[in-house]
């Protein structure tokens, strides 16, 4: 089966670095096959039959001891992503993928976030993503701070074309 790896916070701002191909040359070491990167902000596909949870829980291991980075890991099947993207209320999506979001929660979020708090945002909770409207972008979403801020289940956030594109790379 192949998986969607999400590591979060990697490559942003200038911190947490992690090179793409040190990132293929672990999973590679890890036993996985027809590894990929998407991008630089902690993307990675692979090709395995052990579960995802060990499989996360592997990798975050092995971060940590092999390059000293602390960081989560979720992990998607290709049929998950695809219900993920099936499930997507929010129908201008295709059309504006940058102002988009999906939160990808390792457990079903404990806490209520009143989404109308922070209109013109929008947020739909669905099991264990969440997805996003920022109408006026990430930077100036308070909606986004919010959740961000929320405790409980690590949680990682893709914009749609990148949810979009995982989909298809885990769906040959």
């Amino acid at each position: 089966m192949r998986l969607a790896l999400l590591l979060r916070g990697v490559n942003l701002g200038g911190s947490r670095k992690l090179a793409m191909a040190d990132l293929r040359a672990l999973l590679a070491d890890l036993g996985h096959t027809e590894v990929k990167t998407l991008m630089a902000s902690g993307q990675a596909i692979v090709a395995t039959e052990r579960p995802p949870a060990e499989v996360a829980a592997e990798l975050e291991t092995r971060l940590l001891a092999d390059v000293g980075l602390r960081t989560d890991v979720m992990v998607r099947s290709g049929a998950e992503l695809s219900a993920i993207v099936a499930a997507n209320p929010f129908p201008t999506a295709d059309a504006d993928g940058s102002r988009h979001a999906v939160v990808f929660l390792r457990e079903p979020l404990e806490v209520q976030i009143d989404a109308a708090e922070y209109a013109p945002d929008e947020l739909v909770a669905h099991g264990t993503e969440l997805y996003l409207r920022l109408p006026n972008g990430f930077a100036d979403s308070k909606l986004s701070i919010a959740v961000g801020k929320v405790k409980g289940s690590p949680a990682t956030t893709r914009n749609w074309n990148t949810v979009k594109k995982l989909e298809v790379l885990t769906n040959p």
